[in-house]
């Protein structure tokens, strides 16, 4: 996919010697849609507020392109909502500038072949590299690959294909195959690459990341990707340090708007990844909060709240069982209710809409964040099995489904 040679920085670590270092920004869900739609358009300076030198300080730029960049108006018929943004939109990404722009994820075929072909020839032109998906098999599940001073870095971008828009033969996004991905990430380290892996995929709204999740994440370090990161649940999810490397599960919604005053779904963050060489080194939490002016930094005394809480929400990712546990906290607060009132609702559209009522019910047995989420709920009711969580982690995942701005 081409190499850039970026010049690096400089840190130092003591008083007596210095590391070289480069810094690759990872930002998460970005759609001039709804709010942000004419903002984008009219000033796509103003969109990133005081968020603009924290992306252009570092020296890769890398944001998830959450819909289709077309002039083609008739959108395929899905479970979810249908995003689109103008091919003009495209200065939104080239004025920061972000050099990378993952497309793995759940909208960018919201348009179908056309409207994908259409965006990529976009994002190509304005000299966008692209990730995660592609007109064929090969380019959808293709690495991109730079050279970051003396550092050989490669991307990999995954998504759960949802809607059955996984590449199989043919255009589509580089779908939920762990075990590919995992050879990939071993390719890739034995080239001598840093890898790291971006990933669209979990529960929506969802303030710990289900089992698959953080058994798909922990492989993909265990086959020795460097870094793992992950969008799409629209909320900040925890961090953790997992065999020395890091991952985070989820960074939240970015340039991103929806109507809503729940406070989690207006919090986010980006994330700096530090690397030397073949190693990150570390990384930087950037936190934000996503108004109808665009992004913003965070107030010192609100970053402070934040940072604790996400200290909080990392904190069952550290004991053996945490996660899991964690997680039947959400099973809990969803609970038969929760289960019931999706199913109704599911009927219900197949009775007044069926092209969108089968959409929905074929994603929910097709697309493992559903699927796994019904399979756990209803594989405990079957069992008799009352989850066993803690008090905390069920009180968290009530704050993150109630707290309001």
């Amino acid at each position: 996919m081409g190499r850039k040679t970026v010049r690096p920085k400089v840190h130092h670590d003591s008083g007596k010697r210095q590391t070289r270092e480069n810094t690759i920004l990872v930002a998460s869900d970005w759609a001039p849609i709804r709010a942000f739609d004419p903002l984008v358009k009219r000033d796509p300076e103003a969109v990133y507020g005081d968020m603009l030198p924290v992306l252009r300080a570092a020296d890769l730029r890398i944001v998830n392109c959450e819909c289709a960049l077309t002039s083609y108006d008739k959108p395929v018929w899905k479970s979810g909502a249908t995003f689109k943004g103008e091919p003009e939109h495209v200065r939104g990404l080239t004025v920061v500038p972000f050099e990378v722009v993952c497309l793995a994820n759940n909208h960018v075929f919201d348009y179908g072949i056309r409207g994908f072909r259409e965006s990529l020839n976009i994002l190509h032109q304005n000299g966008i590299k692209t990730v995660g998906a592609g007109l064929t098999e090969e380019q959808a599940f293709e690495p991109f690959t730079i050279l970051l001073d003396k550092s050989k870095v490669s991307i990999m971008n995954i998504s759960e294909g949802e809607d059955l828009t996984a590449a199989r033969g043919g255009p589509g996004v580089y779908g939920w195959d762990t075990d590919r991905a995992r050879f990939q990430v071993q390719r890739g380290k034995k080239s001598g690459a840093c890898v790291i892996v971006i990933a669209h995929c979990g529960l929506e709204y969802v303030p710990y990341p289900p089992n698959y999740i953080v058994s798909a994440f922990r492989g993909l370090v265990d086959a020795g990707a460097d870094c793992v990161i992950g969008h799409h649940p629209h909320v900040p999810q925890g961090i953790e340090w997992y065999r020395g490397r890091p991952i985070a599960y989820s960074l939240g919604n970015f340039v991103f708007y929806q109507h809503t005053d729940l406070y989690y779904r207006k919090i986010g963050f980006c994330v700096g990844i530090r690397i030397a060489g073949k190693v990150v080194t570390g990384i930087d939490v950037y936190p934000y909060r996503i108004t109808e002016s665009g992004v913003c930094r965070l107030e010192m005394g609100e970053e402070q709240q934040f940072r604790r809480k996400l200290s909080k929400i990392s904190r069952p990712l550290k004991t053996p069982g945490g996660a899991a546990k964690a997680w039947c906290a959400y099973l809990a607060y969803y609970g038969m209710g929760g289960f019931s009132a999706e199913v109704l609702t599911i009927l219900e559209r197949m009775r007044s809409e069926p092209e969108k009522g089968a959409a929905m019910f074929r994603n929910r047995i097709t697309t493992p964040q559903h699927y796994e989420l019904w399979r756990d709920l209803l594989t405990r009711i079957m069992a008799g099995e009352k989850a066993q969580y803690s008090r905390e982690a069920y009180r968290i995942v009530q704050e993150w489904f109630t707290r309001t701005i």
